[in-house]
């Protein structure tokens, strides 16, 4: 997902996954952590009491992914893999030659791929701004953190296929 709000590409099936980790979160993981406080508040001393702090902020991450699944789900735009016209775009897997290593890549994001090993770089990173819209066999370049001139030729753009 992007840092500006836009819209984010996902497949019907990681829609759907994020839709089913976002009702378990919202209802049965907000009841499980709310008893888990409660017990712990039971224990007796806030202060010195580790399994109180422990679900205390196990909570606060459930209710950041909540907002950040939320979010995802409202701006995203469900279907099909944008089939492949060798120009880079999200959703599409990059084969490039970074710095003279080969790399292979979904532009787009972490959402859409879920436990699979494929590495992914959002449209928004500094990686993606510099290949959006390039074709294969172009070389263009970004500037690292670091200020380092980064190089990167398209080797190939496919369509993903989860």
């Amino acid at each position: 997902m992007t840092n500006d709000g836009s819209v984010t590409w996902l497949t019907q099936e990681a829609f759907d996954r994020r839709s089913a980790e976002l009702e378990h979160l919202s209802g049965e993981g907000r009841l499980e952590i709310a008893k888990k406080i409660e017990i712990a508040r039971e224990e007796g001393d806030l202060k010195e009491n580790g399994g109180y702090h422990a679900a205390k902020e196990e909570q606060g991450k459930i209710e950041a992914r909540i907002r950040v699944l939320t979010e995802l789900l409202r701006h995203a735009n469900v279907g099909e893999a944008p089939q492949s016209s060798g120009v880079v775009e999200p959703g599409t897997v990059i084969t490039a030659n970074i710095l003279g290593d080969k790399s292979v890549f979904l532009l787009g994001s972490r959402e859409i791929v879920g436990d699979a090993e494929l590495d992914v770089y959002s449209e928004g990173s500094p990686l993606g701004i510099a290949i959006m819209g390039k074709k294969v066999g172009e070389t263009t370049s970004y500037t690292a953190p670091s200020g380092k001139s980064i190089s990167v030729e398209i080797v190939a753009v496919e369509t993903y296929t989860p």
